[in-house]
């Protein structure tokens, strides 16, 4: 068995990887003239199989193409990126999300100066090795919804303050639904609010009379509980603001059920319940007829509220002793 062994190994020891040039080099004189090779090689290479890549290829042309193609370096150095680059290229990937991790701390939240906001380090681009020399380098923006797939760094630095550090904080990195996230990432930095004078005015007295009825409760009926808007005034010309979209859309009900947070504001200010019956509400002043017993805090309200699409009719929900009778279906 050895032997036979032995026999076969030396039969085929010409197509050992020594050999291969020479053996290569034979048979692309076999395809130019095969009977320029000796008859046993010929019988060899007459025998190759004729599927697959075709058998007259000849492969010092195929080498000689790839040896052109090295040498042409203008082919592929367009191709390659400078290191130095793709570096700055994930320094700024990694800038915009630390304005979308941490921008809001650093919203402008205080338009008369009070308060002294903590540095938050990494919203500065030298915290990511990036300077002002990279400023006029133009970069990729990744998933940053601009409208824009590249940006110069001073403009994206711009947009991104004006998006994340404006009046507005906004903090939903740490929702774990992925497609929630993006829903409300793509919405925030795609959309660019702008206000005529006559909205900003209207906006400005909504918010005026949300402050100003906390303020008066507070003065005149110190000590009494009343859930306060105090902070969360900005809901007022919310609400108003989507009731006024949804009529002008063809609705002709909003029916709203909410909890004791700001509640009476919203009976007032948006519902329009007469000032002066909360006031007397505060004051004991009941309606004893209702036969209702319960607290202000709790009441609901229903009226019409005209927008320029007709008149749209509201409904707050009673909200009685915590029984959670509006809680959502």
């Amino acid at each position: 068995m050895q032997n036979s062994a032995l026999k076969a190994w030396l039969d085929s020891s010409y197509l050992s990887g020594a050999n291969q040039s020479w053996i290569e080099q034979l048979y692309e004189d076999f395809l130019t003239d095969p009977d320029s090779v000796d008859a046993n090689w010929r019988s060899t290479f007459q025998q190759l199989p004729g599927t697959g890549v075709k058998p007259d290829q000849f492969h010092s042309q195929t080498r000689e193409y790839f040896r052109r193609l090295a040498k042409d370096a203008s082919r592929y150095s367009s191709t390659i990126s400078d290191p130095d680059t793709n570096v700055k290229q994930v320094k700024v990937l990694q800038l915009i999300n630390a304005y979308r991790f941490r921008g809001h701390q650093h919203a402008n939240l205080d338009p008369l100066g009070l308060w002294q906001q903590d540095k938050v380090a990494d919203l500065d681009p030298s915290f990511h090795d990036l300077t002002e020399a990279d400023f006029q380098e133009t970069f990729n923006v990744g998933s940053f919804a601009s409208g824009k797939e590249t940006m110069k760094l001073g403009e994206l630095l711009e947009a991104l303050k004006q998006t994340y550090c404006g009046p507005i904080g906004a903090e939903y990195m740490h929702i774990t639904s992925t497609e929630e996230k993006r829903w409300i990432q793509q919405r925030i930095e795609s959309g660019r609010a702008t206000f005529n004078s006559e909205e900003k005015k209207r906006f400005l007295s909504e918010l005026t009379a949300a402050e100003g009825l906390e303020r008066y409760l507070g003065a005149k009926f110190p000590g009494a509980k009343r859930f306060s808007l105090e902070g969360g005034d900005a809901l007022i010309p919310m609400l108003k603001e989507m009731i006024r979209h949804a009529g002008n859309s063809g609705t002709r009900e909003v029916v709203l059920g909410m909890a004791h947070r700001g509640r009476l504001n919203v009976l007032v200010n948006v519902l329009g319940k007469k000032p002066q019956d909360l006031f007397d509400e505060f004051a004991g002043k009941h309606k004893e007829h209702l036969g209702t017993g319960d607290v202000k805090y709790h009441m609901g309200f229903s009226s019409d509220f005209q927008t320029d699409g007709g008149l749209v009719h509201l409904a707050l929900a009673f909200n009685p002793s915590h029984l959670e009778i509006v809680s959502p279906v």
